[in-house]
């Protein structure tokens, strides 16, 4: 099933997207709230489709672009997830949990990129 297993990051942040999904529908479905919701499932899922075409990319430079994206969308990501639990849409053990995986992500991440760099 794809290069699942192969790659801490490709795992993470397949595991992170189907978190940020989960999170998507409580929003939707528990709180009716449907702004925020829709921009955290597009950073939050981008994170891994992004990674995924990283490994899948054509050279060096491709990889280390799509990588680069991935990081961003993973930032974005960690400030909707701050707008959320500072609204009050998110209790802090939640906030806390999915916060930290997005925190573990941006570190594997900046840890890759800056490996490519040099």
């Amino acid at each position: 099933m794809g290069v699942e297993g192969e790659n801490v990051i490709v795992d993470k942040s397949k595991a992170f997207a189907l978190r940020i999904i989960s999170l998507n529908r409580f929003l939707a479905e528990e709180k009716k709230e449907f702004v925020l919701s829709k921009q955290i499932i597009r950073s939050g899922t981008s994170i891994g489709a992004n990674v995924r075409e990283a490994i899948r990319g054509q050279s060096k430079p491709d990889f280390y672009s799509k990588l680069n994206i991935a990081l961003k969308e993973a930032a974005e990501t960690e400030y909707w997830l701050e707008l959320l639990y500072e609204s009050n849409y998110l209790k802090k053990t939640v906030f806390d949990s999915i916060y930290y995986d997005c925190q573990e992500i941006i570190k594997i991440l900046v840890s890759i990129t800056k490996t490519q760099k040099s």
